[in-house]
């Protein structure tokens, strides 16, 4: 065969073996796989507007609008943040002061 194609396959085995290697860095490490909120429910849980959420967490209130709608879902930082307040509004409240 050519130099080529061993040059490839070469290369693949070394990303298959690099695939089923676990990386030192993250052995041990649980992964966290944030839940969805229900946004509407939460701010209407907390008794509070949506400007008065959004003010209060740091979201804009179009993001929150898009969010209760359902256009658009939160991901990231956001979903994590959501989920801890959904959890424990008052330590985020406090710790945002």
């Amino acid at each position: 065969m050519s130099n080529a194609f061993d040059s490839i396959k070469q290369g693949l085995n070394e990303a298959l073996v690099h695939a089923k290697t676990k990386d030192s860095k993250t052995a041990g490490v649980k992964l966290y796989r944030p839940q969805a909120v229900d946004v509407s429910g939460l701010r209407e849980r907390l008794s509070l507007t949506q400007e008065q959420f959004a003010a209060r967490f740091g979201f804009s209130v179009a993001t929150l609008r898009h969010w209760e709608r359902g256009d658009r879902s939160p991901s990231g930082a956001s979903l994590v943040l959501l989920n801890v307040i959904d959890r424990n509004p008052t330590a985020v409240l406090q710790a945002l002061q």
